[in-house]
């Protein structure tokens, strides 16, 4: 009768509790039949050598990471736990981690950290963006790329209308396709952040433009949408930022400067829409997505949308169809010089990340 009553408090705050299986302090695993269960619950045939091999390959990775990009020295780590012919059977870092005895605290510690980083590692690397990187990536970047016009006299670059007959075209100092966000930094990111989870890794994909002015950045939303290269419903609210300019601020301040009938320079604009933003004082309408690791002074307009990826798998067939999202970051001239001339910012972000991520590991 007493068995009735007895629950795993780790698993039930998992499941029920609304705490990551990362931050559990252990697990509840006390056989190898019970730890062949779990593998195969997880998501892998621990009878197929295949599998068994990619589980070997994760447990090598995570080590790389501690080792490499987390800094922790290869001697802090058990030898036990280091190498697959000392551990034999990666079933033992199982029941490693749910070990409760005292002689075995420092094995049960690192069993779980490497167990976390090993597990984050199969979220990141078992998505769409695996499977289809080069559909993805022609799919979502060709448009950007085949809207923007490469001035040889001047060495300017625009994006031009493929639709528009005379419409005026938008001058960039710039348009980046950022880095793509490679498993290691993916990893550290979701160890980092307690709510990440690796579906929601938006930004493995993105693009960068930068304007000459705030009135161009906004100039490049309104081209992006009416030139059909990206489509607005597919973009991810929550997932918006824009400390630059106050969109209904910037709308009205249109509406008057069209009653005028002028031609404005860039100069005269830039102070028009300056003098109205400092007007208006603390009621400006600024939001940014909260990222405790991004420097306040990161001024941009951010959000993320998504395409709709049709691939053909097998020809004769219906194409396999999914939505797959990517980062936009528009900013001007000042906010881009701004990062340039505090490069170490990008550095500090990632240091504050790794720190994060070298806590969570072991979530005492």
């Amino acid at each position: 009768m007493p068995q009735k009553f007895k629950f795993d408090l780790d698993m039930l705050n998992s499941v029920a509790g609304g705490r990551s299986a990362i931050d559990s302090p252990r697990l509840n695993i006390k056989s190898l039949e019970q730890a062949t269960s779990f593998i195969e619950s997880y998501g892998f045939d621990f009878s197929n050598s295949h599998d068994q091999e990619k589980i070997w390959y994760y447990h090598r990775r995570a080590l790389v990471l501690i080792v490499e990009k987390l800094g922790f020295d290869i001697t802090e780590v058990p030898e036990l736990l280091r190498e697959r012919k000392n551990l034999g059977d990666i079933r033992r870092l199982l029941l490693l981690a749910s070990s409760k005895e005292e002689s075995e605290r420092r094995l049960q510690r690192w069993s779980c950290a490497i167990l976390r980083c090993m597990h984050v590692y199969v979220h990141a690397e078992n998505d769409l963006f695996s499977s289809f990187s080069e559909e993805i990536q022609s799919q979502i970047l060709t448009p950007f790329q085949k809207a923007i016009y490469h001035d040889g006299t001047t060495h300017k670059a625009y994006l031009k209308s493929q639709l528009e007959e005379g419409r005026e075209p938008v001058e960039l100092l710039g348009f980046e396709v950022k880095p793509f966000k490679t498993s290691s930094s993916t990893v550290i990111k979701l160890l980092a952040k307690p709510d990440a989870l690796a579906m929601k890794i938006f930004d493995k994909l993105g693009v960068r433009f930068v304007t000459k002015s705030l009135f161009d950045s906004f100039q490049v939303i309104r081209f992006l949408v009416e030139e059909n290269i990206m489509s607005f419903p597919h973009i991810m609210p929550d997932q918006s930022s824009n400390n630059l300019y106050p969109v209904e601020l910037f709308v009205s301040t249109c509406k008057e400067l069209m009653t005028t009938g002028k031609t404005y320079s860039d100069d005269e604009l830039r102070q028009i829409f300056d003098d109205r933003l400092r007007a208006t004082g603390e009621g400006a309408q600024l939001f940014r997505k909260e990222n405790f690791f991004s420097g306040e002074d990161y001024r941009f307009i951010k959000f993320i949308t998504r395409k709709l990826i049709h691939v053909q798998t097998q020809p004769g067939k219906e194409p396999f169809s999914f939505f797959y999202p990517f980062e936009v970051q528009i900013m001007d001239q000042s906010a881009h010089q701004a990062i340039l001339s505090g490069p170490s910012e990008h550095e500090a972000y990632k240091e504050r990340q790794r720190i994060a991520a070298r806590k969570r590991l072991f979530s005492e």
